[in-house]
């Protein structure tokens, strides 16, 4: 443990002593905007639009809590005007570089704008808050609004424009927020109950009274046993829950365990699809998207927990 820590020490440092010793690259004309998510990154570009160069460093089917900075993403971290990260611990150990980051240019942890209290603390830790903030809608707005504030300040010769872009996506959140409630209505009332890989959908079920479990914990860093899969298995043919999900960016592995588990059970559960977590669908798709992120989710959560009642008519 204390060589982990040690190593862990000297790698921060070695990375610093590289920042100070290298020479401070020319100065573009464009902001150049560095996003650890991709969900951050289409917030920041909804708001900012062509006035920066905006960039994420984790793509499709990343997972943030294992994520390990490149020697690129240093390049990149260098480079920028603006670094705009979740906090809240989703990036991990990455988060203490971008912390020490804040002494030398801009850094901003978007979560961690909001007042604590829109916080989930579903573990035994106090203060260790869920970091998932962007499956509530609503609070991504919020988010989102005090993060163009933040921008705004930055580069107030473009408040105008930025302003404008920032109503517009607010609208397109309202209206987005409006219709996942909405859908979600077409879910029994027996039936709401969202199983998935890890525990990354505690605001969505809050938001939209659907009890969620997950096999992990709100890190996928956290361990699970066969006790953790039994007891899902339990859960899951008790209530007779009709579909259960996997992640995008997170291994089959042990959702398919559970699974297995429920049809040796005698319960015939499925895998509802596969849905967006901690990363965003590809670039250049809907799905790729903040808005369709979202919206692809709740199509598969609510074709899923509705199977049985439609065979059943």
């Amino acid at each position: 443990m204390y060589w982990s820590l040690t190593k862990y020490s000297l790698i921060i440092s070695f990375i610093f002593l590289a920042f100070s010793c290298s020479q401070p690259s020319e100065k573009n004309e464009q902001t150049y905007i560095v996003c650890t998510t991709g969900m951050i990154k289409d917030a920041a570009k909804n708001i900012i639009g062509d006035k920066a160069k905006i960039e994420a460093l984790m793509g499709p089917g990343v997972d943030p809590h294992l994520y390990k900075a490149t020697q690129g993403d240093l390049k990149k971290l260098q480079a920028a005007d603006i670094i705009i990260y979740n906090g809240l611990f989703l990036e991990g150990k990455m988060g203490e570089i971008l912390e020490k980051l804040k002494n030398r240019k801009t850094v901003i942890a978007m979560a961690e704008l909001l007042n604590k209290e829109s916080f989930i603390n579903n573990t035994e830790f106090q203060g260790a808050y869920d970091p998932h903030i962007w499956f509530d809608v609503n609070l991504w707005k919020k988010a989102s609004t005090l993060l163009s504030k933040k921008l705004i300040q930055y580069d107030s010769s473009n408040q105008n424009y930025y302003q404008k872009n920032t109503d517009q996506y607010i609208h397109s959140l309202d209206s987005l927020n409006e219709a996942v409630s909405q859908k979600l209505k077409d879910i029994p009332d027996s039936k709401r109950v969202l199983v998935t890989a890890h525990d990354a959908f505690a605001y969505f079920g809050r938001a939209y009274n659907i009890e969620v479990r997950g096999l992990q914990g709100i890190s996928t860093l956290s361990e699970f046993g066969l006790r953790d899969v039994s007891n899902l298995v339990e859960f899951i043919t008790e209530n007779e829950i009709p579909a259960i999900f996997t992640e995008t960016s997170v291994s089959e592995k042990a959702i398919k365990a559970v699974l297995e588990g429920c049809k040796s059970k005698g319960h015939d559960v499925v895998i509802g699809g596969s849905l967006y977590s901690d990363a965003m669908g590809e670039e250049g798709t809907f799905e790729g998207t903040y808005l369709g992120m979202v919206h692809s989710n709740v199509e598969k959560i609510v074709e899923g927990l509705s199977r049985i009642s439609k065979e059943s008519k």
